[in-house]
Order: C-alpha cells, then sequence, then structure tokens
C-alpha cells in the first residue's frame, strides 16, 4: 500500500514534535522542503531548537544522514571528498565525504569559509559532485538542513545571495510558547532527545512520496501567479535584485509539498502565499535606500502579496 504524502507527514511530523514542542508551523514548513526535495537554511538565536529540527528530520528518515559542523578550519574536500592514491592498486579513489547521505546536517554552515561554503553549490543544484573532474552522484532522495546564527558575527562569513538561493526555504525556530516551553523542558529533563527518535518513514516510501507531490495538480492561473510574484519583486523600488526564475519555480514547489502537507493533490493561491515568506525572503536583495530606512524583507514581502491580485480558483479540478 503507497503510503499518502498527508500520511507521511503525520508520521514525521508527530515523531519531531514529541522533542520539538510548539512548533507546528515551522515543522509543517520543514518538511514541505523535504518532500520537494529542496534544501532548508534555518536561521535563528542560540538554543531555541534549528539543530535539534534538523537532527529530528534526520531522524525521523530510514536512509543515511551525516553532520558536518562547519569551522574556519573546514576544507572543501572534507565535504565533497577527496582521491587518495592506493599504493596497493596503483591508482586513485574516491573517497567520499560528509555530503554523501540522503539528509547532511550542515551546522552553523556561516563559519565555514566562502570556498568551503562554495562546494556545496553544484551539490545542492545538481546533486552531483565533481572532484578531480571526476562526477560522483548523492544518494537520491537528497536533503540539506543548514543552520546559522544570525546575531553573533564574529568568526563568520555570510552566505552569498548565490549560495541563499539554492535553499528551497529560509525559516525561524522563534522562541516557543510559555506551556511548550515548560514541555521542552521536562522532556530535556525526562531524557527525550533527539538520539531517542527512531525512522518511521524509509527511504523507499519517501521517493513515492516526492513523485507523488511532483505529480499535484497545478492550475495555470496559480503557475502564473506565481510568476507575477516573482517578477513584481524585480520592479519593486526597495529592491535591487528580485527573485530569478529559479524564485518562480522554488515557489511552485513549495506550495505542491505544503498542499501535499494538508491532504490536497492540488495547490490553491492561499499555498503560494504561505510559502511567499520563506521561500522569496532570502532571495531579495534591497537597495542601500532601503537597507539604510532598515527595511525588512518580510514587510517588502507583504507589499508584494497585496500589490499581486491572486487568481480566483476555488478548486485545483
Amino acid at each position: 500500500m503507497t503510503l499518502t504524502p498527508k500520511a507521511a507527514y503525520d508520521l514525521i511530523a508527530d515523531n519531531v514534535q514529541t522533542v520539538l514542542r510548539g512548533q507546528a508551523d515551522t515543522v509543517r514548513l520543514a518538511v514541505a522542503a523535504l518532500f520537494a526535495e529542496g534544501h532548508l537554511l534555518i536561521e535563528d538565536v542560540p538554543g531555541v531548537g534549528k539543530t535539534t529540527l534538523a537532527r529530528c528530520i534526520a531522524a525521523s528518515i530510514g536512509g543515511r544522514w551525516s553532520r558536518i559542523q562547519f569551522t574556519p578550519d573546514l576544507l572543501p574536500g572534507d565535504i565533497t571528498g577527496v582521491m587518495v592514491y592506493h599504493q596497493g592498486a596503483e591508482q586513485f579513489q574516491f573517497h567520499p565525504g560528509g555530503i554523501f547521505a540522503n539528509v547532511v546536517l550542515a551546522d552553523e554552515i556561516n563559519r565555514g569559509t566562502p570556498k568551503t561554503q562554495a562546494a556545496l553549490l553544484e551539490v545542492m543544484a545538481e546533486h552531483r559532485v565533481t572532484v578531480d573532474s571526476v562526477s560522483q552522484d548523492v544518494p537520491r532522495p537528497f536533503f540539506v538542513v543548514a543552520t546559522q546564527n544570525p546575531i553573533e558575527m564574529e568568526g563568520t562569513y555570510r552566505l552569498p545571495e548565490a549560495q541563499l538561493d539554492r535553499f528551497l526555504i529560509r525559516l525561524s525556530v522563534g522562541y516557543p510558547e510559555h506551556d511548550a516551553e515548560v514541555m521542552v523542558v521536562m522532556g530535556d529533563c525526562a531524557g527525550i532527545t533527539p538520539n531517542e527518535l527512531r525512522p518511521v518513514l524509509d527511504i523507499a516510501a519517501l521517493q513515492q512520496v516526492i513523485a507523488q507531490v511532483r505529480k499535484s495538480h497545478l492550475a495555470p492561473e496559480i503557475v502564473s501567479y506565481a510568476v507575477r510574484l516573482a517578477a513584481a519583486s524585480r520592479t519593486h523600488p526597495a529592491i535591487r535584485y528580485g527573485a530569478s526564475p529559479r524564485g518562480s519555480i522554488a515557489l511552485i514547489r513549495a506550495a505542491q509539498a505544503l498542499a501535499a502537507t494538508h491532504g490536497r493533490e492540488y495547490v490553491t493561491p492561499d499555498d503560494v502565499k504561505d510559502v511567499a515568506h520563506p521561500v522569496l525572503g532570502h532571495r531579495l536583495v534591497l537597495t542601500p535606500d532601503a537597507e539604510l530606512n532598515q527595511r525588512q524583507r518580510s514587510e517588502v514581502v507583504d507589499e508584494l502579496l497585496a500589490d499581486t491580485a491572486a487568481p480566483t480558483v476555488a478548486s485545483g479540478r
């Protein structure tokens, strides 16, 4: 029996939320990124559960997962792998790096040097790495979850726009509500950690879910709406560089996955609106005047949504 995306989402979300309490919306977006086979960037202050969320998702999937702790002395070869000469065989052999897994946790990614960060560019876009002119495919599905701390700048390297564009979704965990935080503290004291979680979905089932999500019905009006949103960002007076066509594609892929977590096989305008902030926000480069006036990307995305008419599509059929 084939597992539906909604059933798969419920299994993963319930598993994750045994550890990470009171973050239902964040978990839904994170799982949507997984179902879209995109990549996820989690940015927030220390101690709110960025790494915990990533570890919980990785632990919920039955495939291979790895954790790469980014530091200034981390080398590109530590990520992609290296060619090593073996005297016995009298030839070079490839030794894979940490990127060769189904779920890769890139912890504190902004602590890696630009050269090391750039090692992720090819593999995040094309699902392969090239070492010494030889290409190697990574396992599929392939999901990178990166974390970074936006307030501690010492010893960090800001991700360039080209790198940010590789992430389907960027989100913040945020502080939990009082009752949720009480449960988090009690759970930690009781030893409920990501290490206690067991996989609830194997790789074959996840691949089937990803294939189902890709087949979600898309009305032409929905696609046009996503494209118009991205295009509007290119002419907004507060934006120097707007979303590229990759941003339009990301809007649709994220909306498809979000709809699937709600049990729908079609996408509505509200799905596109719900993913607009986490998909478009990190793809916008503000003008110097906008930055001087302390404009926030979230405000600009709100204006794009307000100024771009949504289609009146009652259903996807």
